[in-house]
């Protein structure tokens, strides 16, 4: 992951710098991100990172109620910001995934990654585009906008199950020269999400709501985990905490995980395919609108609302329970997502004693 010995000096003047000035030059900033990330798998190794004051989860929370709010503040001057952090972040990539170490075709990965990858990209001929979708970065709502351009589904308001299976195209289901051709000719895109709030995000809508998981995971992981466990948890798995979840994590392998936590790396595999454009999780609506022009999806066909009922993960839920977590785990829990973090330019979460405190 480039050189190792460098240092993650002045990490918050860094990321700060990238947030609060869209006139320094693309290039510059991305030196600066690519420096930054650079050192962070080395501190993490030493165990240096409780004790230095990172930027906190999501970078500033103000900022992204700015984003949120975007159209309210200046839809021009948020374009021309969004432009340079996509320049930022594609050059970091393009950096990163230079590395001999990293691989540069999905044929040169080892079979497992390779069904990985091809199991999570979706085709569509007709508009000519590959998606990779993540788990827990509104997959569902992308799949039912693929349904709709196939055909399948009459609109995105369409109140019915998402099948998560039917009437759509793997690139794993096609044959290799196949393969090789709309990964060199079609326009290509993925969604990415702030590490630690997908995988939060994925703890409390499987543990807490999803039974088959309960039973499924739940069961083990108290079975494996918990000192002290009662009848009803050992036969349905409900009260998994995110402590004993994160313990499941650090014992699994990242490319066995399973895909609702599993990194994005692993999933798309950015390295290997060439993505034209990454869209993020935190100006979800905007960068959706962006890609549906872009692939000239027909003009009534909109990125679905979110459901009334959907709860997000807030800064303060993720700060609240990052800062429960016992230290060490946090730390032996970042390098599984490492790529992540440094890839997509996200800052690491800061759970310093003085920053959990508030």
């Amino acid at each position: 992951m480039g050189a190792r010995s460098a240092t993650l000096i002045n990490l918050r003047p860094t990321v700060s710098s990238v947030r609060r000035s869209s006139a320094v030059l693309p290039s510059v900033l991305t030196f600066l991100v690519i420096v930054a990330s650079a050192g962070l798998l080395l501190m993490i190794e030493k165990g240096m990172l409780n004790s230095m004051e990172t930027p906190p989860p999501r970078g500033n929370a103000r900022r992204s109620d700015f984003i949120r709010q975007a159209g309210k503040l200046g839809r021009e001057n948020v374009d021309v910001d969004s432009q340079i952090m996509q320049e930022i972040r594609n050059r970091t990539i393009r950096t990163m995934c230079s590395q001999k170490n990293m691989p540069h075709s999905i044929w040169s990965l080892t079979p497992q990654q390779r069904k990985t990858v091809l199991q999570h990209i979706l085709v569509n001929d007709e508009y000519r585009f590959l998606y990779c979708y993540v788990p827990k970065v509104a997959c569902s709502n992308w799949k039912r906008v693929m349904k709709v351009l196939s055909g399948a589904l009459k609109n995105v308001k369409v109140n019915i199950k998402m099948n998560h299976r039917s009437d759509l195209v793997f690139l794993a289901s096609l044959k290799p020269e196949e393969i090789r051709y709309r990964l060199k000719h079609y326009f290509k895109f993925m969604f990415v999400r702030e590490p630690m709030e997908r995988l939060l995000s994925a703890y409390r809508n499987k543990f807490g709501e999803i039974e088959s998981y309960q039973k499924k995971y739940g069961v083990e992981i108290i079975k494996r985990y918990r000192k002290k466990s009662n009848k009803h948890s050992l036969v349905t798995g409900d009260d998994v905490t995110f402590a004993e979840f994160v313990r499941y994590l650090l014992d699994e392998d990242v490319e066995r995980m399973n895909e609702h936590w599993m990194p994005v790396y692993n999933l798309c595999q950015p390295c290997a395919v060439s993505y034209d454009y990454i869209g993020y999780y935190e100006h979800l609506e905007r960068d959706s609108e962006y890609l549906l022009e872009k692939i000239g999806a027909p003009p009534d066909v909109h990125f679905p609302e979110r459901q009334s009922w959907y709860k997000p993960v807030t800064s303060e839920t993720l700060h609240y329970y990052l800062c429960s977590l016992p230290q060490k785990l946090l730390r032996e829990l970042l390098p599984k997502y490492i790529l992540d973090f440094s890839l997509f330019t996200y800052p690491l979460p800061n759970t310093t004693t003085e920053h959990c405190r508030h």
